[in-house]
């Protein structure tokens, strides 16, 4: 299954989308070295950027009626709880509890490879059409290479 945005960072950490369906998305990375601490385990980072992918792609499924999210979403606020450490390939799993016209309220899960919940989350995410600064940083700093 495909993304339904270009996010360049999530693909470079290799998130796969595996859900994407009304009020739910899950989506699955396999834990390689350069994702882990020096414990050996997923790093704190990996786990807080999956679930906040995930609730946000939870945010943007579309409602139970089929029609479609448009607009995009950034976090406002997100708290995470970790478990236990997370060892081969971990799954979360995003749930969009409750919308409004400008905000979703979502919570996320996840699993490691024996389906033990490592880390949980809950997140507030803005809907926006666009960024006020409209990419125009990023134009800058790339037309600077």
């Amino acid at each position: 299954m495909k993304f339904q945005v270009h996010i360049p960072f999530v693909e470079m950490l290799g998130f796969e989308l595996v859900r994407f369906e009304p009020s739910v998305a899950e989506i699955a990375v396999p834990l390689r070295e350069e994702l882990t601490n020096s414990w050996g385990v997923a790093h704190g980072g990996v786990t807080m950027t999956l679930l906040d992918v995930v609730m946000a792609h939870a945010a943007r499924t579309p409602s139970a009626d089929g029609v479609a999210e448009t607009s995009g979403v950034v976090t406002i606020e997100m708290k995470t709880s970790f478990l236990r450490p997370g060892l081969g390939r971990l799954v979360g799993t995003g749930r969009r509890l409750h919308r409004t016209a400008s905000m979703a309220f979502c919570e996320g899960s996840l699993v490691d490879a024996g389906g033990e919940l490592i880390a949980h989350a809950t997140g507030t995410f803005k809907y926006l059409k666009g960024l006020p600064a409209g990419g125009k940083r990023i134009q800058r700093l790339n037309a600077s290479d």
